[in-house]
This record gives structure tokens, sequence and C-alpha cells, in this order.
């Protein structure tokens, strides 16, 4: 045990994020920020609870918001019982509720679904997932309607004068609980059990021929991840101070899957960038265009065709060059492809809005202002002018993507020779 939060100065990683969890309200200090700030702190939580399963344990779950959305009905109804004093609670510990409440329908739901794995586990997580979700129309009484459970956080025990009403207090509240379960999730990834799921993950049949149980460990890892799922779901429910059935249904266990992959799934901080990225994206780009989901469906196409790793194994994979020095090399090709990357991007952008404008926005007339540019979203000029930019750019980015991959050839290889001396 000692061996393995001494390795790597486990306490050391875990101090400076916790001192950057405590700094950044005063870097970032507006009510927008704080609260986009909270809701990449549960986001982290969630999707890191996802890559217990995807990423450390090989199976594709379809159906793992029920976790995360009856969590939160969980801690609604808590936080309702505690509001009228009939639980003396401090909120700080609410969510434990929640957390409890993901690993009792974990246990149930998984010992159904685990023994099996592949497909028939994806397709049975998805009918899971589409039964809780047509269940909360019908059992009004738990999951209140379509209007959900509404609650209050300033209505519990105070916790040494703290009510949680302002958005700081309660950033620092899922601040602490994002720390914990990170540092949680990260330990169980070290233990021999952690170390078994990714045996069950790579090679099942050689772990069942050495006398495991893979089903056990499947299930084992499907209750840790519906537990901290139901934290989450619980740290949403005390900062939104409401639930409805829209947290079960398909549309958030898809984003925990894009949110994973998008990060990275076979590295512990990819799920964590890929919380943070989307969060943000999510926020941002929904304020300015109503086409943002398109933005995330052309990231996540873009990711799984040319960096299978996620983001993070993108960016891991330029550390051993960075460590060694060689990553200079790199900065020309860079510099190359920076241009024709510009162009794909700023095309595909005016293809995106300028198609969107026309198909939902068309009782608004067809001019247009993106950016800097104003035209009219049925101008033949406008129309070549913007294929004309995406096309060039992709040509351009082709003859240059190979000098790209030498360039990275050679440095990585420089870099090994580097290291192994």
């Amino acid at each position: 045990m000692r061996e393995i939060f001494n390795k790597n100065g486990y306490w050391a990683q875990w101090v400076l994020a916790g001192l950057a969890l405590v700094a950044l309200p005063f870097v970032f200090s507006s009510g927008a920020s704080l609260t986009m700030m909270s809701l990449m702190g549960f986001a982290i939580i969630f999707s890191l609870s996802y890559n217990m399963l995807l990423g450390q344990t090989g199976i594709l779950s379809f159906g793992h918001a029920v976790y995360y959305g009856m969590g939160g009905f969980m801690t609604a109804h808590a936080l309702n019982v505690v509001g009228a004093g009939k639980l003396p609670i401090p909120l700080p510990l609410i969510p434990l509720v929640g957390g409890l409440a993901g690993l009792s329908f974990a246990f149930i739901f998984g010992w159904v679904s685990t023994k099996r794995a592949g497909t028939a586990f994806s397709m049975i997580s998805l009918g899971i997932g589409e039964l809780v979700a047509a269940c909360s129309l019908i059992l009004r009484s738990f999951f209140g309607g379509e209007g959900g459970v509404s609650t209050s956080r300033t209505s519990t025990l105070n916790f040494f004068g703290i009510n949680f009403g302002p958005q700081i207090q309660v950033y620092y509240l899922i601040a602490a609980w994002c720390l914990l379960c990170m540092a949680a999730m990260y330990f169980f990834t070290r233990t021999p059990l952690g170390r078994m799921c990714n045996a069950v993950r790579d090679n099942p049949e050689r772990t069942e021929f050495v006398g495991y149980n893979t089903q056990m460990v499947r299930f084992i890892a499907f209750c840790a991840s519906g537990f901290f799922a139901g934290v989450a779901g619980g740290l949403s429910a005390i900062h939104y101070e409401i639930v409805t059935s829209s947290v079960i249904g398909a549309g958030p266990s898809g984003y925990v899957l894009l949110m994973s992959y998008i990060g990275g799934v076979g590295f512990f901080i990819g799920p964590i960038i890929g919380a943070v990225l989307m969060t943000a994206l999510q926020i941002s780009l929904s304020d300015y265009t109503g086409a943002w989901m398109l933005y995330v469906g052309l990231m996540f196409v873009m990711v799984v065709m040319f960096a299978p790793g996620g983001l993070a194994g993108l960016l891991l994979m330029h550390k051993p060059m960075v460590v060694n020095g060689t990553f200079s090399r790199l900065l020309p090709a860079y510099g190359l492809a920076f241009l024709p990357v510009l162009m794909v991007s700023v095309g595909g952008v005016l293809v995106v809005e300028t198609c969107y404008h026309l198909l939902v926005k068309a009782s608004e007339g067809t001019a247009m202002h993106v950016w800097w540019l104003n035209y009219d979203a049925k101008s033949p000029w406008a129309w070549s002018g913007i294929l004309s930019l995406l096309l060039l750019g992709a040509v351009a980015l082709r003859k240059v993507a190979p000098r790209v991959a030498e360039a990275f050839h050679d440095a990585q290889q420089l870099a090994m020779r580097k290291g192994s001396k």
C-alpha cells in the first residue's frame, strides 16, 4: 500500500491539484466562470466513472446515465427530507446518498448485464437505459414526471455557518468531491483489482485460463463505476437544485461516451481533458450557434479517424520528444501545416453556419455575419469563396501531411536514441 502512494510522487501531484482547484476562483472570479468550473467538476467525475468501464475494463456501456440520474434523483429526495427536518445530515455528505444509489442500481443491473461482454453487454446496457428512461415518465411519484424533482440546497443544516447559497461555496464543495473522487479512482487503477480489469480488457480468455473470474471482475468494476457516477449525479442535483427525466435518457449516456473518447479512454487524464473541453464547448458554443452539437460530432469523427488515442494520447505522444529536447525539430513542419489547417477550419465553419442559417433560420433572411465577414447566404460568389477556401486548404494539408509525418518520425526516433543512453 505504501509503495502505491509513494510511487511517482502520488501525494505531491494531488496536493498540487488541490491547490490549483483552490486558486482557480481567484483567477476566474466571475459568476459564469464559477458555474462553468462547477459543471466541469461533476462532468470530470462522470467521465472518469465511465472510463472505469470502457478504458479500464474494456466494456462499452450505452446506459451509464442511469446511475448518474438515479444518484441525482435520490440526492434530490434526500435534500427534501433533510430540508423538512427529518434527517440531520449536512450538505457536504449528501453526495454520498447519490453514490450509494448509483452503487445499489449498479449492483442490481450489473449482476445481469456483466454476465455477457462485448456487443451483448452493450445491447443489454442500452435496453436497461431505455427501460429506466421509460419508467421515469410512468413512476411520477418518484421521478416527478416531466417537471422533475425540485429541491433546495440552502434548506439543509448549516456546515460551520456555510449555507451553500453563493456559487463560490457550491464550487468548493464540488471541487472537494471532484478531487476526492479523482484520487480514489486513480488509486483504483493502481490496485491489483485495477490491473486485473486491464487484463480482462486486453485478454479475457487468458485471464480465465489463469483462474480469474472475468464476470466477477467486470461486476466489481461496474459497481465501482456506478458509485462514482451516482456521486456525480448527486453533485449535479445540488448544483441545479432540480433533477428531470432528461438526465437518464440516451442523450447523457452518449454525451459521456463523447467526453471520454475525445479526451482519450486509454489514459487516466483523458476523460478529464474531455470533460473540461466538452463542458467549455457546450457553454461557449451554444451562446454563439445553434449548431454546436454538429461541431462536437465532427470533432468526435476527427478524433476517431486521426487520433484514436484521444487528445490525451496525442499530447502524450510528444512527451518523449519534449523530455529529450527533440520537439523543436517538429516546429517547422507544424508551422507549415498551420495555414492549411486554419483554412480547412474556417471553411468548414462557414459551410456549417451557412447551411444552418438557410435550413433553420431562413425566416430571418439571407444576410449573414460570421466573425468579421458579412455576406449573402445564397450568393454564388460567397459559396464559391467558401468552397474554394475549404478545398484549397484540404489540398494543401494533404501535400503537407507526409512532411509532418516524416518530421514526427525523425524526432521520435532521435528522442528514443537519446533516452536509451
